[in-house]
């Protein structure tokens, strides 16, 4: 036994990661990047372009775990980063209601959402973001799209796990009916 106290958390190793998503629900954060106009209304939903696990490309949000000892804010502003770029200017709303909790099940069919890997409970923000978006990490590209836009099908299909039912939630939740 160590009589050092570890007090900056990190990431799980892969092997624990795979214990602890057979086992719990993993808490994430899910960010819909938005731009608005100065009265508030959105004017375009920012979306990334991805390679999937099986190869596919597909449009995705911001999204990722919190971590231990991780604030909800905190792990907001380090996806944003991460995904949009250090100058994206991301303003995390002052209170941290989520417009919605999106629940991931490893089983298709439980509920809209779905990841393969894990069961998995995200809390769902959508953030204004003014500065430079310029992706990073694993995202090919960012692109903005209309509302109107972001709701059409051909859109929809390319987002998958229930993500493109996750931006009609926000959709609808900031008065844009489509």
């Amino acid at each position: 036994m160590s009589d050092m106290t570890e007090t900056t958390p990190g990431w799980m190793t892969s092997d624990e990661l795979d214990t602890a998503r057979a086992r719990m629900p993993i808490l994430y954060v899910d960010a819909i990047p938005v731009r608005v106009d100065d009265s508030g209304e959105v004017t375009s939903i920012g979306l990334l372009l991805r390679i999937g696990a099986d190869g596919t490309i597909n449009r995705t949000l911001v999204s990722g775990r919190v971590m231990h000892h991780e604030r909800v804010r905190d792990a907001l502003l380090r996806h944003l980063e991460k995904d949009l770029g250090p100058v994206a200017l991301p303003r995390v709303p002052a209170s941290l209601q989520p417009f919605t909790v999106a629940e991931y099940f490893p089983t298709a069919g439980i509920t809209p959402f779905h990841d393969p890997r894990q069961h998995a409970v995200s809390l769902a923000y959508i953030v204004p973001v003014s500065g430079d978006c310029r992706p990073r990490q694993d995202a090919l590209d960012l692109v903005w799209f209309s509302p109107h836009e972001a709701a059409s099908p051909a859109v929809q299909s390319e987002m998958p796990g229930g993500h493109g039912v996750l931006l009609k939630q926000a959709l609808a939740h900031v008065g844009v009916t489509y």
